[in-house]
């Protein structure tokens, strides 16, 4: 973009006045007096800024004097309310919680594995059997001693209810009865043990102990099944963001490894605070239909913390900074000449950063027009023409 501008005045007066100012700038510099290069910062640059009031002066008596004025070019931007969605960007890990290292509750030799690594199964299937050193055995012959003690019991009541024999012996015979009962139910428990049973559907990952091991319960591991329809993703946020993250919240969800991203929302949200790095616990959850996420991929959990649907949004680009770090941009006042303006130096409050743009809380207002490109180059109070 053509841009012309004024400066030869400037330099010559700069280059005039600064013989003896650059000497006694190098024997600051060389004295390290940090006082006296401040003042002779501050005097440089207040007669800098006078130059560009007296440049600005000048141009404008060209431009009333010469009709073949030569502006320097520019393009707008007009500003308009839009709807701004700002994410806070968090590193998160994918997880389920159907992923689970099996051991065995009996202790004994495994004496067999009913499925292979890989294998899918259902919610109780059978999955590996320990050797029970004859306690079958024992349940069936107790089984039958109940079998007994039943009939016994039967007819002593039958007795009892004809007024035949004593009270003690049935409720002796009541006593063996039920104690044999609770008996059995604690061999089939027991019983039950000695099988390995899936927790949930699932898949079988992988096989840890061979046939023949010797396993003790809680210690030996067996297999591991995991399920991958179930998963989520975990992060660790901030605890500024409380209030602004909420169940419910939208999110979206990009693994990097696999480039994909999933649109969801914040399922749960955790009611303690780390006291060490000061955050609380999220979680959203992924669909997994093809199963090619796994647990403890790493993630970006991105998190909607603020929406204005009237939002006034600037591009960056074109947000300026001061020596004392106010922003501001330029805007454009109209002339008495077509796509002629005249730049206004503005003072903006600037909120949340999204991409490329950042909203504009303060400063200016629907209907505006600003400086778009050749904001770095223009100055304030300068005649500029709009390229169309």
């Amino acid at each position: 973009m053509k841009k012309i501008l004024h400066f030869l005045p400037v330099v010559a007066l700069i280059l005039g006045c600064g013989g003896d100012q650059n000497s006694s700038t190098s024997e600051l510099i060389a004295a390290k007096d940090l006082n006296g290069l401040r003042a002779q910062k501050e005097s440089k640059l207040n007669r800098l800024n006078a130059l560009k009031l007296e440049l600005n002066q000048i141009n404008a008596a060209i431009a009333t004097l010469d009709p073949t004025e030569k502006l320097a070019l520019i393009s707008t931007i007009e500003v308009k309310p839009e709807n701004f969605d700002h994410y806070v960007e968090i590193q998160a890990n994918i997880k389920t919680r159907q992923n689970v290292l099996l051991y065995p509750e009996y202790s004994g030799t495994l004496k067999r594995v009913f499925v292979k690594e890989g294998q899918k199964v259902n919610k109780g299937a059978l999955l590996a059997q320990i050797d029970d050193a004859g306690l079958k055995n024992q349940l069936q012959q107790l089984e039958i001693q109940t079998a007994l003690s039943k009939t016994t019991f039967e007819r002593t009541q039958r007795l009892w209810d004809k007024n035949i024999g004593s009270e003690m012996q049935l409720l002796q015979a009541k006593a063996n009865y039920e104690t044999q009962l609770k008996t059995v139910e604690q061999l089939k428990k027991q019983l039950q043990r000695t099988q390995i049973l899936a927790p949930f559907a699932g898949t079988i990952d992988e096989i840890v102990a061979n046939t023949g091991s010797n396993l003790m319960p809680g210690q030996t591991p067996v297999m591991r099944i995991v399920n991958l329809k179930n998963m989520y993703a975990e992060a660790n946020v901030p605890e500024r963001y409380l209030s602004q993250i909420k169940k419910g919240t939208a999110a979206s969800v990009h693994i990097p490894m696999l480039n994909r991203e999933y649109q969801t929302q914040v399922r749960q949200t955790g009611n303690f605070i780390n006291p060490i790095n000061r955050s609380f616990r999220i979680e959203s959850p992924i669909p997994n239909s093809d199963e090619m996420i796994k647990p403890n991929l790493t993630c970006k959990l991105k998190v909607n913390d603020y929406s204005n649907p009237e939002a006034l949004m600037v591009p960056l680009r074109i947000v300026k900074e001061d020596a004392d770090g106010k922003k501001y941009i330029f805007k454009l006042n109209p002339t008495e000449k077509n796509q002629v303006y005249l730049t206004e130096k503005v003072f903006v409050e600037l909120g949340k950063k999204g991409r490329d743009k950042v909203e504009v809380l303060a400063g200016i207002a629907t209907g505006d027009l600003l400086v778009n490109e050749g904001a770095t180059l223009v100055e304030n109070n300068q005649r500029v023409k709009n390229i169309q």
